[in-house]
């Protein structure tokens, strides 16, 4: 979904800038305006170049594309009215409503689908999210610098008529079009601010429900408001949306009870004061916080032995009963439980593809093996950094993570806890040894969480690779993308293997615990994509 992402989140649940969810009051009697928290920062406002949950889901309710995705995965019109799809899977036709504006006053357009997808899929762009172009036909191609991007499968075969053609078959394409990596973009737009494109609120255009004001590019307080040339604008009851960073959950509690919230994420000690209170709402995420092991930057990390000992030292009963304490469940692996099932035998994939001793708590085991990893890399000692974001829950994960750590003989932790939009510079730098990552689901999907650990997936910071996990991987995406039966089985193999080689160690998946007012009624929620679709919110006397 995005970097929590799974979009990427930041690894702790408080950070989900999707926490903004569904709570609300009326501040005037003449207009409805709802204020709601959230837990980091606008990385940038790109389609093409976003990648966390903060900024996926402001553009997703600013812009729109083809699609929109409603309760339960649903798909609701967009920009399109009609689409004709090919018997073979590999060819759509959009037919685009007429009366889609821009906020300039553009007429939205099939090229400027055209454009945003060639610029997204561009070398030039280097968007961390290309690969999801995978399957559209010479997607892969323009990426790899093999290709010029008018080659891509995405012509304007009229004004408002859109053709997709496939190299093959993608079975979650219609969810993907739905997804801020496939908005259109005003070229015009693009093109009047360069560099400055989506760096703020006044270097964009939008067509979605609201038009986005008062974000300079580094505060930390902005607001959504309603798009007077939205093509749906009647459907579209609130005036306005003030958002506001606030990484700390004590000053979020403090700020909804004295009324100048309408939301607040909870945790700790937070979850069971409050979760017998009428206002409050737990919500399963398809979300894995896990740690990343930089391969690229200390090849002690390289060491399978020591990988499974840094695994196998941390007790995450302890972490998430203890320390997050807000409804968050250990991991059964990388992908997350309740994303999807056996086509067969309806068995969860989780646990289908579940390898126990890669999320297992053995402090012994852990010091045995490290010890062999040790003297097979001829140290004695192992001193490592771990980087995470720098929110409340942020900062106590990682003192949890060092704890558990240093209970290892020769074994050092240093932390590094700064600003998501700064972890996520150094993660994909890879300026890090340890970092306590997140991935959340963009699609209903397994396969949304395995193919960024393929081995050129520019997500894969850690630098872990498997020939085997990449075929596994490319046969579910080709040879078996219309066989259900087959394509759950191969993503079956590739998480067992990522796991018995501990190309990363899962360590929770996120519940988010909040208190909202029950007075809000019609928000979109879905745990795998973007979580909250703010479009049809209405505040109720």
């Amino acid at each position: 979904m995005k970097k929590q992402e799974k979009l990427k989140v930041s690894g702790t649940a408080v950070l989900i800038a999707l926490t903004l969810a569904g709570c609300g009051q009326t501040k005037a009697a003449s207009k409805k305006t709802i204020s709601m928290p959230t837990g980091t920062e606008i990385t940038t406002l790109d389609s093409s170049k976003a990648i966390d949950d903060t900024s996926l889901t402001q553009i997703s309710n600013f812009n729109e594309g083809l699609y929109r995705i409603g309760n339960n995965s649903k798909i609701l019109p967009g920009i399109a009215t009609h689409v004709t799809e090919a018997k073979n899977g590999k060819k759509y036709v959009f037919t685009l409503r007429k009366n889609a504006k821009w906020s300039n006053g553009d007429a939205v357009v099939a090229q400027d689908f055209v454009y945003a997808w060639q610029r997204t899929v561009s070398p030039k762009t280097a968007s961390e999210f290309a690969y999801l172009y995978s399957g559209i036909h010479n997607a892969d191609k323009i990426s790899a610098g093999k290709a010029p991007v008018k080659t891509l499968g995405i012509k304007a075969t009229g004004k408002y008529k859109l053709t997709v053609t496939l190299d093959t078959p993608i079975p979650y394409f219609k969810l993907l079009m739905g997804f801020p990596s496939f908005f259109p973009q005003n070229k015009k737009t693009v093109d009047k601010y360069g560099s400055k494109y989506g760096s703020t609120s006044k270097d964009m255009v939008y067509d979605g429900p609201f038009v986005q004001k008062g974000w300079t590019g580094s505060n930390l307080s902005w607001k959504l408001v309603k798009n007077s040339n939205y093509w749906d604008k009647s459907d579209v009851k609130l005036d306005q949306m003030n958002f506001q960073v606030i990484k700390d959950t004590t000053t979020g509690l403090n700020l909804y009870n004295s009324k100048k919230l309408d939301t607040v994420t909870l945790s700790g000690s937070q979850v069971a004061q409050y979760q017998l209170n009428k206002s409050f709402v737990s919500r399963k995420l398809a979300q894995s916080s896990y740690i990343e092991f930089n391969q690229s930057k200390n090849k002690v990390l390289q060491n399978k032995k020591i990988r499974q000992a840094l695994s196998l030292a941390v007790d995450r009963e302890q972490l998430t009963k203890k320390v997050l304490a807000d409804g968050s469940e250990p991991l059964k692996g990388y992908v997350s439980s309740g994303l999807a099932k056996d086509p067969t035998s309806g068995k969860d994939f989780a646990t289908e593809a579940s390898v126990p001793s890669a999320v297992s708590y053995n402090l012994k085991q852990a010091k045995k093996l490290l010890a062999e990893g040790l003297k097979e890399e001829h140290k004695t000692s192992l001193n490592l950094d771990l980087l995470n974001n720098d929110s409340d829950i942020g900062k106590k994960t990682s003192e949890f993570l060092q704890t558990e750590w240093q209970k290892l003989p020769g074994v050092k932790i240093s932390l590094t806890n700064i600003p998501y939009k700064s972890f996520l510079t150094d993660e994909a730098n890879k300026k890090f040894d340890l970092a306590l990552s997140g991935w959340a689901a963009d699609f209903s999907d397994p396969i949304s969480f395995l193919q960024i650990l393929t081995s050129n997936n520019a997500q894969n910071n850690g630098g872990w690779k498997n020939s085997q996990f990449d075929a596994a991987i490319k046969k579910a995406d080709t040879a078996d993308a219309t066989n259900p039966e087959k394509r759950f089985a191969d993503m079956v193999q590739a998480e067992k293997i990522l796991m018995k080689d501990q190309g990363v160690a899962p360590i929770y998946q996120s519940t988010q615990a909040q208190l909202w007012k029950s007075n809000i009624k019609g928000l979109v929620y879905n745990s795998a994509g973007i979580y909250y679709d703010y479009k049809n919110l209405n505040v109720t006397k």
